[in-house]
């Protein structure tokens, strides 16, 4: 069975992990769950270990996890590293090379591909700093999707949308082929 490692960063698309969870669940893909400080204001640790049936992490000090280096073998147990929602601060610690949360050192840590589901307000996707974040991210292989266009929970209209489960699960599969 596949793995992905699965890093739920803080947005109000963050629920939208949980149907990612289970649409590649039924796909024979298991998610071992990274849930950011930000995440957990919109998701709880509870219903992600529910839908995933594993162990949420989320402290990069657990004194448990981090005896075994646990950062680095989250990020090499899996088959692919998946950010979803990919908020414009995950992004940009990442190409700024900043490790100073669970997440971050995982994604820092990993030797895995990295594909990341960019969720966020219009302007904050279109503005230069995470136009240049998203360059300097695919120029190092990390494949990050194009979000959807739509109206946003600010009730603002543009790209910025978290992609679809479905698309994002499609891009999973064809990561995990590669």
């Amino acid at each position: 069975m596949k793995r992905i490692l699965l890093i739920i960063g803080g947005g109000i698309a963050a629920y939208k992990s949980l149907e990612l969870i289970r649409t590649l669940k039924k796909r024979g893909i298991a998610s071992r769950c990274i849930l950011t400080d930000a995440g957990k204001q919109f998701v709880t640790p509870m219903s992600v270990a529910a839908l995933s049936g594993d162990k949420v992490y989320d402290d990069l000090f657990s004194l448990t996890d981090e005896a075994e280096m646990g950062h680095i073998e989250l990020s090499r147990s899996a088959d692919l590293v998946v950010v979803c929602p990919a908020t414009a601060n995950l992004m940009a610690r990442l190409a700024g090379g900043l490790a100073d949360d669970l997440a971050s050192t995982a994604m820092l840590a990993t030797d895995k591909p990295v594909l990341m589901a960019p969720a966020m307000n219009v302007r904050m996707w279109e503005h230069p700093a995470t136009r240049r974040n998203v360059e300097t991210l695919r120029g190092w292989g990390v494949t990050v999707l194009e979000p959807d266009e739509g109206e946003m929970a600010c009730g603002e209209f543009g790209p910025g949308r978290l992609p679809d489960p479905e698309r994002i699960a499609d891009a999973v599969e064809a990561a995990l082929k590669a």
